[in-house]
């Protein structure tokens, strides 16, 4: 039996140096977008411009996932599957943590697909983060939803009392 530890481990560390470079580079370009749609918006935006936003980052999002798919499939090409089709399949179905199982790797790149499926998870939650702040900032923004404390309405209660009475 052929020791594979080794290319697989290479071949992981590459892949996933890449997918954290591509995936920060993109949040990184997107974040600056938005931080410059939304400081020429000081006023708030109506809710049809705030979900127009919304739709816009979630399409740049999908666009940076595919991107990421394209990376890992672009090496499944080339060393396991002997179709784009194939390849860019089972990137996709182990990035989004789907796995079928149809179509499974070489046993010598077997380990692969679950690290795949590991980056994809996190991926996605870093741009439900993103998506998140983006709205969170939108509300924050929209006179209808900020909130507008005065502490002045606020009252100190005294150590061992409760204003629940």
């Amino acid at each position: 039996m052929k020791m594979t530890l080794l290319p697989q481990a290479s071949a992981a560390a590459v892949l996933l140096v890449l997918t954290l470079c591509l995936q920060c580079a993109g949040v990184a370009a997107l974040v600056e977008w938005l931080r410059g749609v939304t400081a020429k918006g000081a006023e708030g935006f109506g809710p049809v411009r705030s979900a127009v936003l919304v739709v816009k980052s979630t399409i740049a999002i999908i666009i940076l996932h595919g991107l990421v798919i394209l990376l890992w499939a672009s090496f499944y090409r080339l060393q396991c599957f002997p179709s784009w089709e194939l390849s860019f399949y089972f990137s996709s179905s182990s990035y989004a943590t789907v796995g079928y199982g149809d179509v499974t790797l070489p046993s010598r790149w077997r380990l692969l697909g679950p690290l795949e499926s590991m980056a994809g998870v996190l991926m996605c939650g870093v741009s439900v983060c993103l998506l998140f702040a983006t709205i969170t900032r939108l509300m924050e923004r929209d006179p209808r939803h900020s909130r507008n404390l005065s502490y002045s309405n606020h009252q100190v209660v005294p150590e061992g009392e409760s204003l629940c009475q």
